[in-house]
């Protein structure tokens, strides 16, 4: 459809870019298929979410099933079954947590989150803790609360004066499983600049503790950031200086959970033990809008009290816990255990790495790689630099616009974030899918090459 004729407005696309766009009408598990039959593989879950591929009929059975029964009820002053079946199955996997706050995506989920801390440090009777300490190059939405407690200046910038002045923590991360001929190492952090860095943390919220109401990070990875994979070691070290310093410690799964990195439950894997937990992107396997805001006994306790007295949680949403929504969380989580994918992650995992290896670590092109569970985020040697520096001028053609069309024709659908080929495909992807799909965006980075690199 062309981009003149048609009334939608893209997210985070530059529309004058864009002619026309491409008008996908079914998808096939990792298969998406346009409207004049092209079909593309979905390198990246329809935007990270989808797991068991599109149109599983055991999902779609259960979506259908719940909306001839109830398509929506309000949990105000009501409940219903797929609501309290859902909550259930997240504290059982949540170690530590004991209630769940619905919404519809990641980023109210984490405005949720905000809002819960704030009002804990007020129930408890020390309104000074007004901060938000997060890390530098976090992501955790684009709403104005979620932004404010975000650190990637090219998305963010724009609104800075919109928004509250989040405390920036430094981060060390893992350098790439693989690196191109440019140089680029693949290397770890030397073991003193991560000392450093924990001494960093421990020593700026030791000085601010009376007034941090919580520290957010994700976990495991930062998704949006670029793909940066954390050290073993680190959340768990936040973790315990949040514990030293009465911080409460949010912890943002919306695109880290759910089995993307390997475990169901990032956190627990980490070692770190959180106050509140986000989840949201595969809650549902992908098919449907919902994510869940998850706190524990302590932090629930201290909403509880005499109506006069005003310590409820003053939040809610209309659609928070849609019973069709719900029903398919339920679907999925119960997928999970009867297909083991756990096993099944752990293998692809492996088989992911082993062809981007093959395929991609030798490329001119390619700065570095970065890979864990089934992420990868491949560093083009294109624009190095421009993701971490906020006065880098911008391409005049996107990155984002070159890869897309190199990738739809190899039939490969594929999103960058800046410099960063992002492959994060649906999780039930098979071994030779996976074959397919790096080969496929090999083909791609080595074809938008001449548009990318340097003339020399």
């Amino acid at each position: 459809m062309s981009a003149g004729t048609s009334n939608v407005w893209h997210p985070n696309t530059q529309m004058s870019e864009w002619d026309a766009f491409d008008s996908i009408s079914r998808g096939d598990g990792v298969w998406l298929t346009d409207s004049k039959g092209f079909r593309m593989i979905d390198g990246v879950a329809s935007m990270w979410c989808n797991v068991w591929g599109h149109s599983n009929r055991e999902m779609v059975r259960a979506i259908v099933r719940q909306a001839e029964k109830l398509q929506h009820s309000p949990l105000f002053n009501l409940t219903h079954e797929p609501a309290e079946k859902l909550a259930r199955g997240l504290v059982g996997m949540s170690p530590g947590m004991h209630r769940v706050l619905y919404s519809e995506n990641g980023s109210s989920a984490v405005e949720t989150a905000v809002k819960v801390a704030f009002q804990y440090w007020t129930n408890e009777g020390d309104a000074g803790r007004t901060a938000i300490a997060s890390l530098e190059r976090g992501y955790h939405g684009d709403t104005l609360g979620a932004m404010s407690a975000g650190h990637v200046p090219e998305f963010f910038d724009r609104y800075r004066q919109h928004m509250f002045d989040a405390i920036e923590l430094p981060v060390p991360v893992q350098g790439g499983v693989g690196g191109g001929r440019n140089g680029a190492a693949a290397t770890a952090p030397a073991p003193d600049a991560l000392q450093r860095c924990i001494e960093g943390i421990s020593d700026t919220l030791s000085a601010r503790r009376g007034e941090v109401a919580a520290v957010i990070m994700e976990s495991g990875a930062q998704m949006a950031g670029g793909a940066r994979i954390f050290e073993p070691s680190f959340q768990e070290e936040v973790g315990g200086i949040c514990r030293e310093n009465d911080i409460l410690l949010i912890v943002d799964e919306v695109a880290t959970g759910f089995g993307r990195l390997g475990p169901m439950c990032v956190y627990s894997a980490e070692r770190s033990k959180p106050d509140i937990a986000v989840y949201g992107k595969m809650l549902t396997g992908g098919y449907l809008p919902l994510a869940a805001t998850l706190a524990t006994g302590r932090v629930y306790e201290s909403f509880l009290g005499a109506y006069d007295e005003q310590r409820h949680l003053f939040h809610g949403h209309t659609f928070a816990g849609n019973p069709i929504a719900a029903a398919a969380a339920n679907k999925n989580l119960s997928m999970y255990e009867k297909y083991d994918m756990a096993s099944h992650v752990s293998k692809a995992s492996k088989v992911l790495a082993d062809r981007i290896a093959e395929h991609l670590s030798d490329m001119e092109a390619v700065g570095e790689i970065r890979c864990r569970g089934l992420l990868a985020g491949i560093e083009l040697a294109a624009g190095r630099g421009a993701t971490a520096a906020a006065d880098t001028a911008p391409p005049a053609t996107s990155i984002n616009r070159i890869i897309y069309e190199a990738g739809r024709r190899n039939g490969v659908y594929l999103r960058t974030l800046g410099n960063v080929v992002m492959l994060v495909p649906p999780l039930a992807i098979t071994a030779s899918e996976i074959g397919t799909l790096v080969e496929r965006t090999a083909k791609t980075i080595r074809d938008a090459a001449p548009s990318l690199l340097p003339r020399t």
